[in-house]
């Protein structure tokens, strides 16, 4: 997977930490789901974050507002999309009743905002060693949700019914909710400290699971069928989660060669490129491509088999005809320019400029991004945008001493009164107490 660069699994550090992935495909499709249970509650999309945790638990949560968490495990119990459709809708219901500020005291504290630091970990941790796969990087202390973000069966109702509405107005089901919900009721009876995280911090309650139930009963739009493309997409996330995130082995079991359907041959190619196995990991994803050759993520994927064997002129092809089958995707145009700094031919850091800069439109906040393109401008001998990128990083990172250095030398090199500039001295202003000891 794309995820913004080659898969790196950052180690776990003590205490128990989040490992949030980062996939295109992952999650333009998660956003497919979300967008309109957003639009529902009228919650902007853009503003609302949604990160992938790398647990094989059932949980869910939101954080900061307008971060919302949703772990591999419950993805992978999910069979169907509705399944996910369902969660997003609670969850949505959460962040659009104001529930985390209720919690905000609790939030401010040092150890809950360490989950929020997560989402600054993210694109770090992606451009780090080798290995196959989806972006993986290690993350604040997790283990802070369950106390923090913990809500109360009052406010569990309030995000039920909110979701539940939201799923009607969107013409969906929501079995896919249920059927989740009573899968995790059985963990009630376990003692707290056995219990999964979403029992946890999201308690259950017979009444709940009877609401439910009754807006299953009554709602014109219960038996609703899942659009089949939908489903499919489904299958496929899944199938490329799994093939980067278990071992070979277990994906082999879960997809043999016996199943020739799409998702699990986009499996085994990726279990084949992490045993190596060239010649089959090639022949399949070219095979999936020969089948939907206006498909870019299977061109992204190829391309990250291709760099990371090292033939990163056949990467950049492949690379180059993803994005222009999904333009402006920020991941893939990640990858794409980590492939050119890495190869720098005649040519090549203007291009990775250009793709960078046109995925900072779509996420000024993603640090690989600037890492990247600090590094891109190095190449070209710019180097005062090369330490304004620089200091853009340093800072997303907190580490405002070393960004108000950066920002300083950027600024002494830039065009006074330019645009450039002018984000120097943002950078310098906000950076301007920091103590040059600290």
């Amino acid at each position: 997977m794309g995820l913004g660069g080659p898969w790196t699994r950052a180690a776990r550090a003590q205490g128990g930490q989040l490992s949030l992935i980062r996939d295109a495909e992952v999650e333009d499709t998660i956003r497919l789901y979300a967008t309109p249970l957003f639009e529902a509650a009228r919650l902007d999309p853009n503003s609302i974050r949604i990160h992938i945790v790398d647990e094989d638990i059932i949980n869910a949560f939101v954080a900061g507002g307008r971060h919302m968490f949703l772990y591999t495990g419950m993805l992978y119990e999910s069979e169907n999309p509705n399944t996910v459709i369902g969660v997003i809708a609670h969850e949505t219901g959460h962040i659009a009743g104001g529930h985390l500020t209720k919690i905000r005291g609790a939030y401010e504290d040092a150890s809950a905002i360490a989950i929020l630091s997560a989402v600054l970990g993210v694109a770090v941790g992606v451009l780090g060693g080798g290995g196959a796969g989806i972006g993986v990087m290690a993350s604040g202390q997790g283990v802070a949700q369950r106390s923090f973000f913990a809500f109360s069966r009052t406010q569990e109702s309030s995000a039920d019914q909110a979701g539940l509405t939201y799923l009607d107005e969107t013409h969906q089901s929501a079995r896919g909710l249920y059927a989740l919900m009573e899968k995790l009721s059985e963990s009630e009876l376990l003692i707290t400290s056995s219990q999964t995280p979403y029992m946890l911090t999201h308690p259950l309650s017979r009444e709940r699971m009877q609401a439910i139930q009754a807006h299953i009963e009554r709602s014109p739009w219960s038996d609703t069928p899942e659009p089949p493309d939908l489903v499919e997409r489904h299958h496929r996330m899944l199938a490329k989660l799994f093939g980067f995130l278990r071992s070979p082995r277990e994906t082999y079991i879960r997809y043999p060669e016996s199943d020739q359907s799409v998702s699990a041959r986009y499996a085994r190619s990726i279990a084949y490129h992490k045993e190596h196995l060239d010649k089959e990991a090639y022949a399949t994803i070219d095979g999936l491509i020969a089948e939907e050759p206006e498909n870019p993520y299977f061109w992204e994927v190829k391309g990250q088999f291709l760099f990371e064997d090292g033939r990163y002129d056949e990467s950049v092809v492949a690379l180059r005809e993803a994005t222009r089958l999904l333009p402006g995707q920020p991941l893939i145009l990640q990858l794409l320019a980590r492939v050119l700094t890495e190869r720098a031919a005649p040519g090549d850091a203007a291009e990775a400029v250009k793709a960078l800069n046109l995925a900072i439109r779509s996420e000024d906040d993603d640090p690989s991004a600037w890492m990247l393109l600090g590094k891109a401008y190095a190449l070209q001998e710019n180097l005062p945008m090369a330490d304004l990128s620089s200091a853009e990083f340093a800072y997303l990172l907190g580490r405002e001493e070393e960004a108000r250095i950066k920002a300083e030398r950027a600024s002494q090199g830039l065009p006074t009164g330019s645009i450039d500039w002018l984000r120097a001295q943002d950078i310098l202003s906000v950076t301007a107490n920091i103590d040059g000891d600290s």
